[in-house]
């Protein structure tokens, strides 16, 4: 049986899912210069790039829940810190740079999930007792 935090975690990765789905579609990498960048790092093409780096993204999502979260490793806990603060700053980043810009840009659908699902598990993680039994 699933816990409250696994079942946030999960709902997490799947908007990240979705996420990096409205963000290809949107080419992101064409109008944002640190998406790019990154696109770059991974393939001399930004579109492949990018769609790698976002598929690597969501499929370490998916590792995470299904090893080190569900079988409470030692390392879930800072895992989960990882991805409430990379989703929080994606779930304000996102409108953001909507607002600079001055109207759409591709991400900032699905972004207020991101953010009300990273600071969900947060809440969960900073309430969560320590188990000494991971250390």
């Amino acid at each position: 049986m699933m816990s409250r935090l696994e079942h946030t975690f999960g709902a997490l990765v799947a908007v990240q899912a979705a996420h990096s789905i409205e963000e290809c579609l949107g080419r992101l990498w064409e109008s944002f210069p640190p998406a790019r960048f990154v696109a770059g790092l991974i393939s001399t093409d930004h579109e492949r790039g990018f769609v790698i780096g976002n598929v690597v993204l969501v499929a370490f999502g998916a590792w995470c829940l299904i090893w080190p979260v569900k079988r409470r490793w030692a390392i879930s806990t800072p895992l989960l810190w990882w991805w409430a603060a990379i989703e929080t700053i994606n779930g304000v980043g996102h409108p953001a740079w909507s607002l600079i810009k001055g109207g759409y840009t591709p991400g900032v659908a699905t972004a207020p999930l991101l953010l009300i699902l990273a600071l969900y598990l947060a809440m969960q993680l900073w309430r969560r007792p320590p188990d000494r039994s991971r250390a």
